[in-house]
């Protein structure tokens, strides 16, 4: 036995390749990018480590080339759910007992085969598949999901160091056990790094998990599935099923052995799920741990101080790279009158200039959006826009090639429009131009009962004195919060993420307080030298 006390390797954040012309990269990327567009791959699910094939199948198409299938995935039923949900039970002693610094080992060895043999595997996958620029990919299914495996052994390790003091005759001992069940893992389609945190984060605290990803992110959810596999991760720990939401969900949720569930999607999915988890609360072994980050209205909110360039900038980053697609992405504008009067042109003439097309061509700032669904939805705010509002930039939709929504921008004359409080979830930034000379204190007033979420938020301002009232008056509209910067860009170890209100659980993915939702504590004392005689002193006789 290795009586050592080791730590993880303090981890750093993974550097971001550029992807410049002339540098490896780009010539690498460009390579695999080839060499998946030309293959089709068969995805089953992945159930106690074998490969489970059946007889529903869909497919993965390119959002930006929807013509084009990439791949072909294999539909669970609520059978294979149950068969997932044994697989976990049955790999969960040894695993949940398995030395914390051997599980660490898999995933600090899944961050550096990402980091090197597997990341333009992965970070094609997430072009192909999720229409994401070579920038966007890279700060996504590369980057950030290296950070999260890596980070997350570090803030285990402090977790598991975390000891309670002892008085004399006694030593007292914390122990941070997984939790007495399966943890059910639902991802989202945006992020790559997001589909490998969820099923990974649980894991790499003891536990078990059934995984069910996005149907349209399958393709690289898979190949997350073949990195954990190559890194050792042992049979039955994660297990992929894929198939309708509706069945996957009511026969993970109606499983007594429920033990939490990692979710990141729609406000209404979620609640949906915690209300059928109150509803059964009494059938499973122990109550659910519930984590979700759900939607957001993001804002960015300007002082009359505020630098108009770098206001601008964080408008056009923040609202349109990858589509808008981020429950991050800025959604709402508040810019005083003359302000605005300055900067729309400049601004109008940079939107309309943004290339979009096939993120396989590296001059392209934007692709498309994931998949018809998402095309109708943001197409009816689109003529929402049209007949009620003032349309500045873009307003049009294609769908003939690839889901392509024009980066929109919008302005309207009330504060309290729906494209002021609705999530879009797409390429479409809604402006509210204040008079000059609101008080500053009504305007944020006005951004913080606006909308019910409360995901991120920023605000521009060059006067010190307006930072610090809008920090104070605007503390509980996001969690996220950013001075002079964009929103969106969360860095895991640096700005933990997520929000509150309609906007999730706010147990922030990339710190140790997500982490700690995964494990149940247990308190152990031991006494040297136990009493033998019940009675105390102050019992004697004087």
């Amino acid at each position: 036995m290795d009586n050592g006390i080791a730590l993880p390797p303090p981890p750093l954040n993974e550097p971001v390749l550029s992807y410049a012309p002339g540098t490896s990269e780009r010539a690498l990327l460009k390579r695999t990018l080839d060499e998946q567009t030309h293959e089709r791959v068969d995805i089953p699910l992945f159930i106690g480590g074998r490969e489970v094939h059946t007889h529903d199948s869909g497919e993965v198409r390119m959002p930006h080339r929807h013509r084009h299938v990439l791949a072909t995935y294999h539909k669970g039923t609520a059978a294979h759910v149950e068969k997932a949900i044994d697989a976990a039970r049955a790999a969960h002693r040894d695993w949940s007992r398995m030395p914390w610094t051997d599980r660490q080992a898999i995933f600090l060895k899944a961050a550096d085969l990402l980091a090197g043999k597997h990341r333009m595997a992965v970070n094609a996958a997430t072009m192909l598949g999720q229409s994401k620029t070579p920038h966007q990919a890279e700060i996504d299914s590369a980057c950030e999901l290296i950070d999260f495996f890596r980070w997350n052994c570090w803030f285990a390790s402090r977790i598991y160091c975390e000891q309670p003091i002892s008085s004399p005759g006694t030593w007292n001992r914390f122990e941070a056990r997984p939790l007495e069940g399966f943890v059910f893992a639902v991802t989202p389609f945006n992020f790559t790094s997001i589909a490998g945190n969820l099923p990974t984060a649980p894991a790499i605290m003891g536990n078990t998990v059934v995984w069910k990803p996005a149907a349209s992110a399958l393709y690289s959810a898979w190949r997350i599935i073949e990195l954990l596999r190559e890194a050792g991760l042992p049979d039955g720990v994660i297990n992929l099923v894929a198939g309708p939401a509706k069945v996957i969900g009511a026969a993970a949720l109606g499983h007594r052995d429920l033990a939490g569930i990692h979710f990141t999607g729609s406000t209404e999915v979620f609640q949906g799920m915690w209300r059928t988890v109150g509803e059964r609360v009494g059938q499973y072994r122990t109550y659910p741990r519930l984590v979700g980050e759900t939607g957001g209205k993001d804002f960015i909110v300007a002082h009359p101080s505020a630098d108009p360039h770098a206001l601008a900038t964080a408008i056009v980053r923040g609202g349109y790279e990858f589509q808008g697609q981020k429950c991050s992405a800025v959604s709402r504008i508040y810019v005083p009158d003359n302000l605005w009067s300055a900067m729309e042109p400049h601004l109008v003439e940079t939107i309309n200039s943004l290339k979009m097309g096939d993120p396989s061509d590296f001059s392209n700032f934007m692709g498309a959006v994931i998949d018809r669904g998402a095309f109708d939805a943001i197409s009816g705010y689109l003529a929402v826009a049209r007949d009620t509002a003032k349309v500045l930039a873009g307003g049009t939709a294609d769908g003939r090639e690839g889901w392509f929504i024009r980066p929109t921008l919008v302005r309207v004359d009330d504060p309290k429009h729906r494209l002021m409080q609705e999530e879009i979830f797409g390429p479409v930034v809604t402006a509210y131009v204040y008079p000059d000379g609101m008080p500053w204190s009504d305007v944020l007033k006005m951004v913080d009962e606006t909308s019910p979420y409360a995901l991120t938020g920023a605000v521009f301002a060059r006067e010190r004195g307006a930072l610090v009232e809008a920090t104070d008056a605007l503390r509980d509209a996001a969690g996220n919060f950013y001075l002079n910067d964009k929103p969106t860009g969360a860095v895991v170890g640096q700005q933990p993420f997520g929000g509150a209100r309609a906007s999730g659980t706010n147990d922030k993915a990339g710190s140790v307080l997500n982490l700690w939702r995964w494990v149940s504590g247990r308190s152990i004392k031991e006494t040297f030298s136990p009493a033998t005689d019940y009675r105390y002193s102050f019992m004697n006789e004087p």
